[in-house]
């Protein structure tokens, strides 16, 4: 093997460490992140029991849990990497479509336009299909 050979696979493997330990950063904080965000449902839910609100009440749990679920989402997504090597798209989509689920339940409460309705029906749409279609490419090539 010739030194610049040698000098190249260094380099990338030098380069696949540091992704690595990017990746596992990512994994930590993610998984405090979901343990304080449990905490928080954890909380909300205590409150509401006792809130004098029953609607606002709900609604503070609904957004707590799509919060959890959309950081366990993002946290699958970086152990499949650690699995596979390979980075899969659609727990990013289901996050995706969780948070814009989460922005729909807002919608009797916070004053919106027709166009942020319209848009978040359009991303829930355009996110919804490309689940679809990735999930039709994984069973093609399967087989």
């Amino acid at each position: 093997m010739t030194s610049s050979k040698i000098r190249v696979d260094t380099a990338i493997s030098a380069i696949s460490g540091v992704t690595l330990a990017v990746y596992l950063l990512i994994a930590a904080s993610l998984s405090l992140l979901a343990i304080f965000s449990f905490y928080d449902v954890v909380l909300e839910l205590a409150a509401f029991i006792h809130a004098e609100d029953m609607t606002q009440g709900v609604l503070q749990v609904l957004h707590a849990l799509l919060l959890t679920l959309i950081i366990v989402e993002i946290l699958e997504t970086v152990t499949v990497y650690f699995r596979t090597n390979r980075v899969q798209v659609t727990p990013i989509l289901v996050a995706g479509i969780t948070a814009m689920v989460r922005r729909v339940l807002t919608f009797g409460v916070e004053p919106v336009t027709p166009i942020d309705i319209g848009m978040t029906l359009v991303a829930i749409l355009v996110l919804t299909i490309a689940i679809v279609y990735i999930g039709r490419m994984e069973r093609t090539e399967s087989y």
